[in-house]
């Protein structure tokens, strides 16, 4: 058996995530892997087929997307190529984390292909929304459209929905506390995160920044660049995440019993939908960085605020019938 796994490269929840799966597809046939988009840095450690510049987006530095950059990243002209021309008839079964070349090239040469993501979640109307409609429904439904749904989400919203993937490198992991706070704001710069969070002087805060090439220190913070090892560590063992409105990272630090307390990117549709699920679990969740942010976090600082959940390890199953159900 051939299979397909294509994977959205924009933010690093999707590659996350696929480190987990893309072994699991394995022990069914040959993968080939092919990745489109720009701003993750965490690594798949398989080699990858295909890769496309895709339809993605450039994080900014004051709490939302930095429009401009993402305008000038565009290909649309590219992007229909790659559409057309990504062979597809030799694969049993193509598998898509939200990524757009490869679903609508199965769209185009109609051949049916299986959504393995946390996005097609929302094809559900039962899934948690802002109660205003957002030209971002479209995004959802339009961006990477697939013929069937396997969904994750904090809850199991309907039938097709699961709750998060826990990576084995997660759930392996001896939690402890430290006492430090983990920090990854990706949409915002050092400066504005030290501004603030300095203030705190009786916290340790280690900041992962996407910025950075070499660690630094400023008074109690700490400045890490991304990497996937030194952030599951230090995750391990803090108190509490301060993180924005992505799935997987606050998924795992919730799974690991940590204090959680989210910032969902302004005018980011679905960090806005994943913050407001989470705050019906318990998580607080803060909108601005502002003079009022120092308030609210010496109050979840002051909290205990942890929040049982139950995110069975699933994956292995999900996997086996996805292949048996979906596979030409």
């Amino acid at each position: 058996m051939k299979i397909l796994f294509g994977i959205q490269g924009t933010g690093n929840g999707h590659i996350s995530r696929a480190r987990e799966i893309v072994p699991l597809l394995q022990q069914y046939g040959e993968v080939d892997l092919l990745i489109s988009g720009t701003e993750a840095e965490v690594a798949l450690t398989q080699p990858v087929k295909y890769r496309y510049h895709g339809f993605s987006f450039v994080f900014g530095t004051t709490g939302g997307v930095d429009k401009w950059k993402t305008f000038k990243i565009m290909k649309l002209r590219r992007l229909w190529h790659d559409m057309h021309a990504l062979p597809l008839q030799q694969y049993n079964l193509i598998v898509n984390d939200f990524e757009p070349v490869s679903a609508w090239a199965c769209r185009l040469q109609k051949i049916p292909s299986v959504s393995l993501s946390h996005q097609c979640s929302f094809v559900s109307p039962q899934t948690p929304r802002p109660a205003k409609w957002n030209y971002a429904e479209w995004l959802f439904k339009y961006y990477s459209p697939t013929t069937y749904h396997i969904g994750f989400h904090f809850e199991r919203y309907a039938d097709f929905i699961h709750t998060p993937v826990i990576r084995s490198e997660i759930r392996q992991l001896q939690p402890v506390n430290k006492g430090h706070y983990t920090v990854y704001l990706p949409a915002y710069d050092d400066k504005t995160l030290i501004k603030y969070l300095s203030k705190v002087k009786e916290v340790q805060w280690q900041i992962f920044s996407k910025r950075q090439k070499a660690p630094y220190h400023e008074g109690n913070v700490s400045v890490f660049p991304v990497n996937n090892d030194s952030f599951n560590t230090s995750m391990a063992g803090c108190e509490g995440l301060l993180t924005g409105g992505g799935f997987e990272g606050p998924a795992e630090a919730l799974y690991l019993g940590k204090k959680v307390m989210m910032i969902p990117m302004r005018n980011q549709y679905e960090q806005q939908c994943n913050a407001l699920s989470a705050s019906r679990l318990g998580v607080p969740v803060v909108q601005h960085i502002d003079q009022a942010f120092e308030g609210r976090l010496r109050d979840w600082i002051g909290a205990e605020n942890r929040i049982s959940v139950n995110f069975p390890d699933e994956t292995a199953a999900i996997v086996e019938r996805m292949v048996k159900t979906y596979a030409r």
